[in-house]
């Protein structure tokens, strides 16, 4: 199956790199390209990508609103932000407003092609400890939304919060697993329990809702 890609960037140079080496690969496709974010939002209304790379600043409309109006819509795209250094702010809004990881612009063209079939498969694309690093910094830095109370954890049984708690902390499946003596497959299932409660997309989500609930804490230097 071919993974459809939208390139949104307002730097032509990047539209027509990304695209170029992207059109390298049999399996995977650009459909469509925008200078903007609101016309990422439309190419994508039309196009139905299975993946958006999308950069954080944009005119008329920046990536992160942008991200916001994609993944809102039914069967919406994955999103992968597109930013100049790891650690940027605006990539961490992006993450809570649905992006599911984040490509720095300089990536390898194997690094490139590797993620967008990472994210078209539904998994997450930044490894759990980068994850953690980068929500936590920010988590750190800000005070918790209100709408994000410890309440929202209620749909979660104690076995699934301990699993939460676990995946912030920065833990693979199998290292869960180890951790609670439990079978691997039985850590998948119980992730996949904890998105569908919470209405989360994906594990960057669920790190994300674990910091703004307050159920895993920031440290600085973390």
């Amino acid at each position: 199956m071919t993974v459809r890609v939208v390139v949104a960037d307002d730097q032509e140079v990047v539209r027509a790199g990304f695209g170029a080496l992207l059109g390298t690969q049999p399996d995977l496709a650009v459909v469509a390209t925008a200078a903007d974010g609101a016309a990422a939002v439309r190419v994508c209304r039309d196009h139905r990508p299975d993946v958006v790379l999308m950069d954080v600043r944009m005119p008329v409309m920046d990536g992160i609103e942008a991200t916001r109006r994609v993944t809102a819509a039914p069967d919406a795209p994955r999103v992968l932000m597109l930013t100049t250094f790891d650690l940027d702010e605006h990539v961490y809004d992006a993450l809570v407003a649905g992006a599911s990881g984040f490509l720095l612009k300089d990536v390898t063209a194997e690094r490139l092609f590797d993620a967008v079939r990472v994210v078209a498969a539904g998994e997450a694309l930044l490894a759990p400890a980068v994850t953690r690093r980068l929500i936590g910094e920010f988590a750190r830095l800000r005070p918790r939304p209100p709408s994000q109370g410890p309440d929202v954890l209620d749909a979660l049984t104690p076995r699934e919060t301990d699993v939460l708690r676990l995946v912030a902390e920065g833990l693979t499946n199998a290292e869960i697993a180890a951790r609670l003596v439990v079978g691997e497959e039985t850590v998948k299932t119980h992730v996949s329990r904890i998105l569908r409660k919470l209405g989360l997309r994906d594990r960057v989500q669920a790190v994300v809702t674990a910091y703004e609930t307050g159920l895993v804490l920031p440290r600085a230097g973390r």
